[in-house]
């Protein structure tokens, strides 16, 4: 795959480096295009040791490549990290001042920024309605992580991990691809722009003593997939993160938690002030009802301990009887791991958890055996609990979580037309 990497003038510049050591480690050429701000803070040397190729940001060299209309055009992706203050504002109003704002202006393919500045710059009116301008356009616009700063401050405005970056580049390029579009432009972009949306992810670990718990398979891939579809959809994500095999992507609000009871008390407060809660996680029915201090031995001559269960509560339909209570208008999406038995099959048995729970929507999966879990593909329904039609969605999990986006999307704008 063809990569621009776009470098703003930022201290977070530094870290771009280990990014695109990911970049080409994987295989991809990267055509890097620092600000003349940037090469302040890491020379020209520097790219082109790593990325193997010369590094300009003049429109004047090599003027008969073309390269201001040639980079975006050939280009797969375009990744432009950090992405200050004044990026946003030039690529948000369409200046093309440099080799960078040109080559952003031909963009033929999906683009990604990652932003890196100060907490006040990047919560400034100005730079927020820039970035909304960007992600009504199509451009996915990450959110900064939070935490320490350049000086003694702590807040959002930190550049995301490369790793993270990384994940939510290869996850936008893959989705542009399977859509068979040289535009990376979501089919639910617009529906989620402003939204707020959380979402749970991972399974969830009851403590038996301080070495052992009992949990699920559950990997978090699907609950990552979502978080990346509904960033790409220009939605402020929250991400409630259980036990998970794969990194959230960059740009979530991140939350971890470790039990059922951590969770519940994380989503009640996300949920608050959320226009949809994706209950994606793997939340475990029962917790053990006594957690020892201590390791709980083999004791020679004694047969092995009992252990009592408890029932976890039922956060999903928490979250409904607390938003009905309340006159709250989030959508509230549950999932819903099913096997068929004697008693029914799976749309049956899901059918009937719907209305238990009675959440707006319900992301039905089949399990079992080497299904689903830990998987990279998937195939789900979605049940709606205002008499729409079942929908049917498989593929890639990035596949699904684009199908179960667009859907809350349509549903969103249909149950709570005023949101």
């Amino acid at each position: 795959m063809r990569i621009v990497l776009g470098v703003g003038g930022g201290i977070a510049a530094y870290k771009v480096a280990s990014l695109l050591r990911l970049f080409t480690e994987a295989g991809h050429q990267v055509t890097v295009i620092p600000t003349e701000a940037a090469t302040r803070f890491v020379g020209v040397a520097t790219w082109e040791a790593l990325s193997g190729n010369p590094v300009s940001n003049s429109v004047f060299d090599d003027v008969e490549k073309v390269n201001h209309v040639r980079l975006g055009h050939e280009a797969d992706l375009i990744v432009v990290a950090p992405a200050t203050a004044d990026l946003l504002a030039k690529a948000a109003t369409g200046q093309a001042g440099d080799l960078l704002t040109n080559t952003l202006l031909m963009a033929h393919g999906p683009v990604l920024f990652a932003p890196a500045m100060h907490t006040e710059m990047w919560q400034h009116a100005a730079t927020q309605a820039n970035v909304e301008t960007l992600r009504s356009r199509g451009v996915t616009v990450l959110e900064p992580a939070s935490g320490r700063l350049t000086g003694a401050d702590s807040g959002p405005g930190r550049l995301p991990e490369p790793e993270a970056i990384f994940t939510a580049a290869m996850a936008l390029a893959e989705a542009a691809t399977e859509a068979d579009s040289p535009q990376a432009v979501p089919a639910t972009h617009a529906s989620l722009a402003g939204r707020t949306v959380t979402i749970s992810a991972g399974g969830t670990r009851e403590a038996l003593d301080p070495v052992r718990f009992l949990g699920n398979r559950s990997s978090g891939k699907q609950g990552a997939a979502l978080a990346a579809a509904a960033l790409a959809a220009g939605a402020t994500v929250r991400f409630l993160a259980a036990h998970m095999d794969v990194e959230p992507p960059a740009g979530v609000e991140l939350v971890r938690v470790e039990s059922a009871l951590e969770l519940r008390e994380a989503a009640l407060k996300a949920a608050v002030d959320s226009d949809v809660v994706i209950m994606a996680a793997a939340v475990a029915d029962f917790r053990p009802a006594e957690v020892s201090d201590t390791k709980i031995k083999k004791v020679d001559g004694e047969d092995a301990p009992l252990v009592r269960l408890v029932r976890n509560p039922d956060i999903l339909h928490e979250l409904v009887e607390r938003r009905n209570a309340e006159g709250g208008q989030q959508l509230i999406v549950g999932f819903a791991a099913e096997t068929g038995d004697a008693q029914g099959d799976v749309l049956e048995h899901a059918t009937a958890k719907l209305k238990r729970k009675g959440c707006d929507l319900l992301v039905v999966n089949h399990v079992g055996v080497g299904r689903v879990f830990g998987q990279d593909d998937n195939s789900v329904v979605i049940l709606s609990g205002h008499g729409a039609d079942p929908e049917s969605a498989s593929g890639s999990k990035a596949d699904v979580a684009a199908a179960v986006v667009d859907r809350v999307g349509s549903e969103l704008a249909r149950v709570f037309p005023g949101r």
